[in-house]
């Protein structure tokens, strides 16, 4: 019995050696694999979801819009006012009525930077360097690889579990209504695509004022999708 648990304690500690011991790019290649692999992520070139989201204890209906690596558009139905924010390759902008205004509003650089991810398909973690950004890993926490990408001016952490390989947290500052705060989106509900790639089906994101809740019901990749969409309204 000795020579068992003796057995046992020197694989756990094999495994955890193994663990740390692997650098960030083979594990953002795992999280790669987890998720379709590089060559069926590649043959992505858009995805449309339809959403439903709980806002303050209100379900709000959600279409997203996304061309890789030429915008992301999010179209929120809260209580019949539509808001909207918009993300392309150059700028972002938004539609808020709730804070004041029915136009479209362009948003500062700094506000475009953070959101600038969102127009690819697994933010700024997959291929970071052809995207212009560096990954470090920064250890582990709550059992998660945690990695660093920066770029732009702007520090996203993404956890990663280490069994799954599947994203299991993200933390982002973005701007909220005028303040700078950590957005920190969990996700859960995994399930494969009829096309073959694993989504999230379940996000809840947290802006420190307040929170959603947000479940896919719908997925569509590379439905076509007009790029005029992205721009801003004149």
């Amino acid at each position: 019995m000795k020579m068992i648990k003796t057995l046992m304690v020197g694989a756990t500690v094999l495994l955890a050696t193994a663990a740390q011991s692997q650098t960030v790019d083979e594990i953002i290649s795992k999280h790669v694999e987890a998720i379709g692999g590089k060559e069926k992520l590649s043959q992505v070139k858009s995805l449309y979801t339809e959403n439903s989201v709980d806002v303050m204890g209100n379900s709000a209906p959600q279409k997203e819009y996304l061309v890789e690596g030429k915008g992301y558009k999010s179209e929120l139905d809260f209580n019949g006012t539509s808001i909207v924010q918009c993300v392309n390759d150059k700028g972002a902008w938004m539609v808020n009525p709730m804070a004041g205004g029915t136009d479209a509003q362009a948003l500062p650089d700094a506000a475009y930077k953070s959101s600038k991810p969102q127009i690819f398909l697994g933010g700024a973690l997959i291929d970071y360097a052809a995207k212009g950004y560096k990954a470090e890993l920064m250890g582990k926490d709550g059992g998660n690889f945690k990695i660093k990408v920066s770029g732009d001016g702007n520090e996203t952490y993404y956890f990663i579990d280490p069994t799954s390989y599947y994203l299991t947290k993200s933390i982002i500052k973005s701007e909220v209504m005028g303040q700078t705060v950590d957005v920190t989106t969990t996700y859960s509900d995994f399930k494969k695509t009829d096309f073959g790639i694993v989504l999230p089906y379940a996000k809840n994101i947290d802006m420190g004022m307040f929170q959603l809740a947000q479940k896919t019901e719908k997925v569509e990749v590379n439905k076509a999708i007009d790029l005029k969409i992205f721009e801003i309204p004149k």
